[in-house]
């Protein structure tokens, strides 16, 4: 059986801090989950995918959940941006571990352990094979890491963001407290906003509505669904313009 041809030649993955956390666990960075998150990343990489990464920071601090109990936001938010940086340097040493070539942006300078954002620098990066972690957000409080991953792929010219969640795709309702909740294979963008679905935050997903950049939410606990997704298999929901 001839192998399939990836359905998407640039990605941007989306992960959220608490997917590199065990569930119970004390430790905000599991070893296990970062080795398999790594693995499936590695396969992508194998096809000749070129691979973005944004990841969140929520494992280790929370910036809008500390403002709540009383922390100055923007403050906060700084925080939750050294966060990420954090996450993607674990992310970064377990890839080139596996000799997956990998660089480290960051939105905030900080040039002993990361190199600043720059577009063109980044670009190039993908075209060479790296891949490429962009970490600290946008560089600006009040703005979440959703927004910093449909910035990034307005920016590198992605054809898809990947968003790695702990369901298995968008539900009319919460599946978790109704049983009967439908999932949707596909969705437009005003489907998205006429059913009041939350898919990404309000300011990322305007600005992948505006810019036709589709989204695709899956399971991330299912091992092997990046390649899936990246393959065009039937994972989760795909979000479009049409």
């Amino acid at each position: 059986m001839p192998k399939k041809s990836p359905h998407y030649k640039r990605i941007v993955l989306k992960l959220s801090g608490e997917a590199l956390r065990e569930g119970g666990s004390a430790d905000p960075i599991s070893p296990t989950i970062v080795a398999d998150i790594v693995r499936q990343i590695k396969e992508v990489h194998a096809l000749g995918v070129q691979i973005a990464i944004v990841i969140g920071g929520g494992n280790i601090w929370r910036g809008l959940a500390a403002s709540h109990r009383g922390m100055e936001r923007t403050t906060a938010d700084y925080m939750g941006m050294l966060a990420t940086v954090i996450n993607g340097l674990a992310l970064q040493s377990q890839l080139e571990e596996l000799g997956v070539h990998t660089r480290v942006q960051s939105a905030i300078e900080m040039q002993e352990v990361a190199e600043p954002f720059i577009q063109r620098r980044a670009e190039r990066h993908l075209e060479k094979g790296r891949v490429v972690i962009f970490a600290a957000g946008t560089g600006s409080p009040f703005f979440s890491t959703d927004t910093a991953a449909a910035l990034r792929a307005n920016e590198i010219g992605a054809d898809v963001i990947l968003k790695a969640t702990k369901v298995d795709g968008v539900y009319d309702s919460d599946p978790n407290k109704n049983a009967k909740a439908k999932k949707f294979a596909t969705l437009t963008f005003h489907d998205a906003l006429t059913r009041r679905l939350e898919v990404m935050d309000s300011t990322a997903f305007s600005l992948c509505m505006d810019n036709k950049i589709p989204i695709l939410v899956f399971d991330m606990r299912q091992s092997g669904n990046i390649k899936r997704a990246v393959l065009g298999e039937r994972v989760g929901t795909l979000v479009t313009a049409e």
